[in-house]
């Protein structure tokens, strides 16, 4: 099957890079400063061990495009989805179905609406990597897990046939029936832990460990909770005992990319991750006074930023 990944970066670099050392038939979309560099080099992956290796790709610029792609990789930010959207719908043919690793759930609205329900899967990745300065993928933690799974009862491109291109590629692959859900409590746990650490500027263990502080985390996680069973979601069992000890944590310095960005004056997904749990919540009836105030710091800064 030929495999297409939108985005050479943390994500779509990291899990790309595993399926061409697989054997995959793989080509990268990227800008053409980013095609130039990625076809001189290769695209450069630092371990956590420290130990560099350079793997060769195929890189394309939008131009290149042909709708013959049997799956797409779709791993941007949420800020480049509209145009990522854009520059990749010259690859979907009638037999492609685009695989998106976001966060959140607003993007799956933006696909189904120019796809079709068919041709969009709903995904979850799980991974510990950074994009570093010269362009490499750096890996900060040993994680690396894709979860997929189709959101109507027709896909294009059939469950199986998608679990067959992506397993067995030097990390876990997941297929799921119920992929919705597993986004779900993806979002829950994400969007508590980073409005958590961004509002305060902090690792989550500084954070408990301030007074009142895990008060405050208990409660940005109850309002996502809250949200995810109005929507018909209610965490897992699983996800609901891994956040409130993760996010209950004093000792550890967890935090996510998105305070990353923040605290590197990088742009970050907070309309994305944090915005549209609001909004979600504001129409379901479930209160998230927190995620308010989250919402508003996220928008105060990026729009210093931007300005």
């Amino acid at each position: 099957m030929r495999i297409l990944v939108v985005g050479a970066g943390a994500v779509g670099g990291y899990f790309g890079a595993r399926l061409v050392k697989a054997g995959r038939d793989v080509d990268f979309l990227v800008r053409p400063a980013r095609a130039a560099l990625l076809r001189d080099r290769g695209l450069v992956l630092r371990t956590v061990e420290g130990e560099t290796e350079s793997v060769p790709v195929r890189a394309v610029t939008t131009s290149e495009l042909t709708p013959e792609y049997d799956v797409i990789l779709l791993a941007v930010k949420s800020y480049g989805l509209e145009g990522a959207v854009a520059d990749l719908a010259g690859a979907v043919g009638p037999r492609t179905v685009v695989v998106p690793f976001l966060n959140g759930m607003r993007h799956l609205d933006v696909l189904t609406e120019r796809f079709g329900q068919d041709r969009v899967y709903g995904g979850v990745s799980m991974v510990m990597t950074r994009l570093g300065e010269a362009g490499e993928i750096v890996e900060v933690g040993k994680m690396g897990e894709l979860i997929y799974g189709p959101l109507g009862p027709s896909p294009v491109v059939e469950l199986d046939q998608v679990h067959k291109a992506l397993d067995g590629a030097g990390f876990t692959a997941r297929a799921a029936e119920d992929v919705r859900q597993r986004m779900w409590d993806k979002w829950v746990f994400l969007a508590a832990l980073g409005a958590a650490t961004c509002l305060m500027r902090a690792p989550i263990g500084r954070v408990n460990r301030a007074p009142g502080g895990s008060e405050f985390s208990a409660a940005m996680l109850a309002e996502a909770m809250a949200v995810a069973t109005a929507a018909g979601f209610p965490p897992s069992e699983h996800i609901r005992t891994f956040a409130e000890k993760t996010i209950g944590d004093t000792e550890r310095e967890t935090s996510t990319s998105m305070y990353w960005d923040l605290t590197h004056g990088n742009p970050v997904e907070g309309d994305h991750i944090v915005g549209d749990l609001l909004s979600r919540g504001r129409e379901l009836g479930a209160p998230t006074p927190l995620f308010a105030l989250a919402h508003t710091h996220l928008s105060v800064y990026s729009a210093g930023r931007d300005g």
